[in-house]
């Protein structure tokens, strides 16, 4: 008997992983997530609304962390291919975007691991040009150009890396720290607006990812608190 209660808990959580459980959205101006240790089960899942194949895509996030290893800040995953989107922290220096098996990586930019980074990212598949902004520095655009759009009902994970759709969670790889203002276009955005975005002034939320109307369901030791980057 209690090894099929144990067994129909663990179902349950895979069903929550996969399809979600969400309620209204929810405006979470002025807050954050914080996940305040490394662990294999912590984790924000976030609803989507992607109606269409994603052929570009811009991702901002604020995140800050003291953590000197390899940490996942973004995970898109679809039932195809888990690592469709995954975008890292590393400890050896510099961001590294990972789509559909090809990546690249940028140094130079802003990494300090003790305070806020402003954090944009963008890619379109027909050019293959891919930029990243972190505190209102740009990197040189790069190319990544995978194979076609990305399709099927995405699996976005904040907190961690996808190793499978909505699972496969590593501790060594999860994300320790304090994560707020993410938003997700299914286009590149301008300059204008990255850079609006990171003096936080007003911009045009994201029309995938939207902070101020975010559905969401949350895993493990994660906290929703109240947000110290304006103070």
């Amino acid at each position: 008997m209690e090894s099929v209660l144990k067994w129909m808990e663990k179902l349950l959580f895979l069903l929550v992983l996969t399809y979600g459980c969400y309620g209204e959205p929810q405006d979470l101006s002025g807050k954050k997530f914080i996940i305040p240790v490394e662990t294999s089960d912590s984790f924000v899942k976030l609803s989507d609304n992607v109606l269409k194949p994603v052929i570009a895509m811009t991702m901002c996030q604020r995140f800050f962390t003291e953590v000197q290893r390899d940490q996942s800040l973004f995970s898109l995953a679809t039932p195809s291919d888990s690592k469709d989107i995954n975008l890292c922290l590393q400890s050896k220096g510099g961001y590294k975007l990972n789509i559909r098996g090809n990546s690249v990586t940028i140094n130079g930019l802003p990494e300090n691991r003790n305070g806020w980074i402003s954090f944009c990212v963008t890619w379109d598949s027909k050019t293959g040009l891919t930029q990243m902004w972190a505190n209102g520095r740009r990197s040189a655009s790069k190319i990544l150009k995978p194979n076609g759009p990305i399709n099927g009902k995405p699996s976005i994970i904040l907190g961690q890396n996808q190793g499978s759709y909505g699972g496969g969670f590593v501790a060594s790889q999860s994300f320790v720290g304090d994560v707020t203002d993410v938003h997700f276009w299914d286009s590149v955005i301008s300059p204008c607006q990255i850079k609006l975005y990171m003096q936080g002034k007003n911009f045009t939320p994201g029309n995938i990812l939207n902070w101020k109307a975010l559905e969401f369901t949350t895993g493990g030791g994660v906290f929703k608190e109240i947000s110290d980057y304006t103070c």
